[in-house]
């Protein structure tokens, strides 16, 4: 037997009046959070990956956080390689906001939905996720239509891309990527956070990086991050050489580099190492076999 054609559920005057109620609704109870695409930079053709990933256009928008008493996931995870925070979470956007904030500023016609890789921020909780997975159909064809997009999020893993969102709770998670301290003279003042730095070595080959953080007091310092020369081969910053500004255009001679790495190792590393030593007999010439006599 036909569905009965006096009980439709097609009618576009409750499609639209169900899909504002879900915009409102998103309004009221979600949170406002910045979604920030990922654009690659160039691509592995042999290992089929992304060399380097950037991410440089944060747009804010509500969603609707789906976990109501906190973040899903296997939580904190304590291991002999350190404190995993393994945390995950769902989020749900309207696709008709989607399409207004979103997509309607994107030239390419693959930004009608979410994209996994991606990252969201919320400032609530100053926490960024990654997108893994992106459901267009769920909730399933209510009244006929689609109205949301639900994303299966994780906690995103900082592993040396490029930020330059504009925004400072954003880009500051670039503090924990590789770096080198490039000192100057005391003049040395002007130079611009987030501009291209270049030091061109007698060879011709240019060492570049961004400056991500500026320390000045009886000298200048320049914390330099993501960084690489035009060859494609490993170089440092060296001194005696200028370092020129691509936005500000000072160039001074380098006084003493050093390489940093922010991400330090815990104590909890020199605990173990400490603790190893009471068992572990490492002056043993033959420890897999019978002791020497």
């Amino acid at each position: 037997m036909a569905t009965k054609p006096l009980f439709r559920y097609d009618v576009a005057s409750e499609q639209n009046l169900y899909e504002e109620l879900v915009i409102e609704s998103m309004q009221i109870y979600g949170t406002d959070v910045y979604y920030i695409p990922r654009e690659s930079m160039g691509h592995d053709q042999i290992l089929n990956d992304d060399i380097i990933n950037e991410y440089k256009d944060a747009y804010q928008i509500e969603m609707y956080i789906e976990n109501t008493e906190g973040f899903d996931g296997d939580g904190d995870l304590f291991t002999k390689f350190g404190i995993e925070i393994r945390d995950a979470c769902t989020f749900i956007v309207s696709k008709r906001r989607w399409n207004d904030v979103i997509a309607a500023y994107r030239d390419d016609t693959a930004w009608w939905r979410p994209r996994e890789g991606d990252i969201i921020y919320i400032p609530l909780t100053e926490s960024t996720f990654q997108i893994m997975k992106t459901e267009e159909k769920t909730p399933f064809f209510q009244i006929g239509k689609l109205n949301v997009f639900k994303m299966s999020c994780e906690l995103y893993d900082y592993s040396g891309e490029n930020f330059n969102t504009g925004i400072p709770d954003i880009d500051r998670v670039e503090t924990f990527a590789y770096q080198y301290q490039v000192t100057l003279s005391d003049s040395a003042d002007g130079y611009i956070v987030g501009e291209t730095v270049t030091q061109t070595f007698s060879s011709g080959v240019v060492m570049r990086g961004e400056v991500i953080d500026i320390e000045a007091d009886s000298s200048t310092r320049l914390f330099i991050a993501h960084s690489g020369a035009n060859d494609g081969r490993y170089h440092d910053f060296i001194t005696g050489l200028p370092i020129v500004g691509s936005e500000s255009g000072l160039s001074w001679n380098v006084l003493d580099v050093i390489q940093l790495q922010k991400i330090e190792l815990s104590s909890q590393g020199d605990i173990f190492k400490e603790a190893a030593s009471t068992i572990l007999d490492f002056s043993e010439s033959n420890p897999f076999g019978d002791p020497l006599q």
